[in-house]
């Protein structure tokens, strides 16, 4: 547990291509700090689990899935993905070099070492909306968690992942059949419209509730085919 009076220690900052980004201990946690803003921290992930888990369930027997994690973040996701063997190959994308570094060489590693040694792991730095927009990889679950969710987006250009146009990149790389998971901050009803309205089908959302507020959540849809 991590006490009241417990005082944040800075231990990395950086000048990153989108702004600072700091990596600060808070007793027993680590937090990351984007331009001031608190981002995340390790003291949870449930729901960074379950958007791995109900993609995959989402995909049935199909055998050997690839997914693409958008966001690296503490490593919740990540970990959770290559502790699972029916995964056939992670890739993750992440446009913070100094995330990646504090993974790869950093305090960060000792959430994520095991998943990043595993051979199915592939860590890909770059803008999760540009690489959607141009890579000729195609994956059959999207895990996406690269901001607060469609409501309300911290950093500048985020916003165009849960676009027509954003959504349409991600159809474009989807295989047919293939599962869209979106992380967000609070449900979207407006988003399960944007989904629809894109011609994703069964689209539903899975609610975690939180300790205070409104509940984290997941929106999940698939690709026709």
């Amino acid at each position: 547990m991590t006490a009241a009076y417990d005082t944040p220690v800075v231990l990395d900052r950086r000048e990153g291509p989108y702004g600072e980004v700091a990596l600060r201990r808070h007793g027993e946690l680590l937090q990351i700090i984007a331009n001031g803003c608190f981002l995340m921290d390790t003291s949870d992930g449930r729901s960074e689990r379950l958007l791995v888990d109900v993609a995959l369930a989402e995909l049935g027997s199909r055998p050997d899935p690839e997914v693409l994690i958008g966001g690296l973040g503490v490593g919740f996701s990540l970990a959770h993905a290559a502790a699972n063997p029916r995964w056939g190959a992670v890739t993750v994308v992440e446009r913070e070099p100094a995330v990646v570094d504090w993974h790869l060489h950093g305090p960060l590693s000792e959430k994520s070492g095991r998943a990043l040694a595993d051979p199915r792991t592939t860590v890909v730095q770059a803008d999760l909306v540009e690489y959607l927009r141009e890579t000729s990889a195609t994956y059959d679950a999207l895990c996406l968690d690269i901001d607060n969710g469609p409501d309300w987006t911290v950093t500048d250009g985020n916003d165009g992942l849960y676009s027509p146009a954003g959504l349409a990149s991600c159809a474009r790389v989807l295989k047919p059949g293939g599962v869209l998971a979106v992380w967000s901050a609070r449900p979207s009803p407006e988003f399960e419209g944007t989904l629809r309205n894109a011609g994703f089908q069964r689209v539903r959302t899975e609610e975690i509730p939180v300790a205070r507020g409104v509940p984290d959540a997941v929106h999940l849809a698939v690709r026709p085919g």
